[in-house]
């Protein structure tokens, strides 16, 4: 194979998703031994790339070449021909198998044959792995491991890791920067996204950084600083879009101080899966913006103050009271309802009406053993005007409804159960513009109405545009709080990516 050659070329790659352009023209080149890391805030099309390679999308224009030649990614089968192989952020393994039977399972090959080439890439790689070991005893890190033995069993020359670190702790990290220290001298070439900057400069030999479908820029690691990849996440139009947004949206530019209002929300010392030791108040007519990068531990947080999932240390009080771990329907009834981030997945019952998915979370208390139907047909159709929800009437199908639409009436349920606290997970996802500004007027009014709102977008813009306080998450704990108060789109990015002022990491640093 020519060495000059690279491994694999991404070439002039667009693609849109109706008129959404998510990608503008990328250049990617990958040689073998590479490790090009791709840096990019919420957004910015690095998993859409991904897919494209991995053959779950087909790219809109531009093209992918493997060793100088041209190739159709159609399907992840496709790809995984041609030798690229994603490896899960979550490992997707048996748990009751071997971690041989889990790496060789679908190979078409006598078993005697698979197990001695199983063992010579492994004393190649000079990995030390039981394969005798069910997978259920492993870590994430060798979990991982196993993942990656997949792909290279699979004939893999390039492999796609995507936030690989996330769950892994300090030592696992260690061990899996090793292994890719391995996959590089064996000429493997790897894709590696992160939100994680410093990670780009213990792995990285080449750093692509990616904003709004565009890279902004790349180069190998020696030319790049920490701040330079800060900049490069960074647009000048950011500021000028805020002003926009605020006054097409008609929102106030400046907020009134929340400071005296009386605390609704209090977390404390709070841990769980994917966060630990959380610490912040929301407050009556107040809406405290949660940012942070993908993977930050938000919708963990929220998940497990909304009783879906166990904590494992730490208090939430809400008015004062403890409710601590208790169950979704007791945390509804005490006060708190949840607009989750996947709506069709937990949001909506897309065969059931506009009714029925409005009045869902509500019935249990209105009804008793029977249904009262004039209740429901009342406060769906109150719904339908407060919110501008376009249907023929509340009978309607949801599934029929735009996604704009759809969004409105899961807001709807969330707000039938009369709550004083509401947390908002991504509420504009997937919408129009005239629909995000329904909800934004929503927001607004609910706010003014007294009502304490929790605020988790990956949309800084909107962040801005919406919040009185603003939260910023970074692996997984909330490292910097500000006053929504001349807060700049370029400092509420650089805290998401853990970039925090000096003087607070300096006094971290001495306690």
């Amino acid at each position: 194979m020519d060495q000059t050659v690279p491994l694999l070329q991404i070439k002039e790659i667009t693609k849109s998703f109706a008129s959404n352009v998510v990608l503008k023209g990328v250049d990617i080149s990958l040689s073998a031994g590479e490790v090009v890391v791709i840096v990019g805030g919420n957004g910015a099309g690095k998993s859409t790339l991904m897919k494209i390679l991995m053959g779950i999308y087909r790219a809109d224009q531009g093209e992918v070449l493997i060793n100088g030649e041209k190739v159709v990614l159609s399907t992840p089968s496709h790809a995984l021909h041609q030798g690229i192989y994603l490896v899960p952020q979550e490992p997707m393994l048996f748990p009751n198998m071997s971690v041989e039977e889990n790496i060789i399972i679908g190979i078409d090959e006598k078993k005697a044959e698979l197990r001695k080439r199983l063992r010579s890439i492994i004393k190649k790689m000079g990995w030390n792995v039981s394969l005798s070991r069910k997978a259920e005893t492993l870590s994430i890190a060798e979990q991982q491991l196993v993942e990656i033995l997949r792909g290279l069993m699979r004939q893999a020359r390039i492999l796609i890791f995507d936030e690989p670190t996330s769950a892994l702790t300090f030592k696992e990290i260690d061990l899996f920067f090793k292994i890719i220290e391995d996959l590089k001298a064996q000429n493997i070439g790897m894709f590696y996204i992160t939100h994680r900057l410093k990670e780009v400069f213990e792995i990285a030999t080449n750093v692509v950084v990616l904003k709004d479908g565009r890279i902004t820029s790349s180069g190998h690691v020696s030319d790049f600083t920490e701040e330079l990849l800060i900049k490069g996440l960074l647009s000048d139009e950011d500021e000028k879009l805020k002003k926009e947004s605020r006054q097409e949206e008609k929102l106030p530019a400046e907020r009134l101080s929340t400071a005296d209002n009386p605390v609704v929300l209090e977390i404390k010392d709070f841990c769980g899966y994917g966060f630990n030791n959380i610490n912040l108040q929301v407050k009556k007519n107040e809406v405290l913006g949660l940012a942070g990068v993908v993977g930050s531990g938000r919708t963990e947080l929220a998940e497990t103050v909304f009783g879906l999932s166990k904590s494992t240390s730490g208090y939430v009080y809400l008015n004062g009271e403890n409710i601590t771990d208790l169950k979704t329907s007791e945390v509804i009834g005490r006060g708190i309802n949840y607009l989750p981030e996947d709506r069709h997945l937990n949001g909506i019952f897309g065969m059931g009406s506009v009714k029925n998915n409005i009045t869902a979370s509500i019935l249990k208390s209105e009804s008793g053993f029977l249904i009262n139907d004039n209740k429901e047909t009342e406060k769906a159709k109150q719904c339908i005007r407060d919110f501008r929800i376009k249907v023929t009437d509340e009978n309607q199908k949801l599934s029929s409804l735009s996604g704009g639409n759809q969004q409105k009436v899961v807001i709807g349920k969330v707000l039938a159960s009369e709550p004083q606290l509401i947390i908002l997970d991504e509420p504009t996802r997937g919408i129009d513009a005239e629909a995000r500004s329904d909800v934004y007027r929503i927001i607004e009014k609910l706010k003014e109405a007294g009502n304490a709102i929790l605020l988790i977008s990956s949309d800084y813009e909107e962040v801005l545009i919406l919040s009185d306080r603003i939260e910023v998450m970074h692996n997984g704990t909330n490292i910097q709080s500000f006053e929504n108060s001349g807060l700049t789109m370029d400092r509420l990015t650089e805290a998401s990516f853990g970039v925090i002022d000096e003087v607070k990491e300096k006094a971290a640093e001495e306690e």
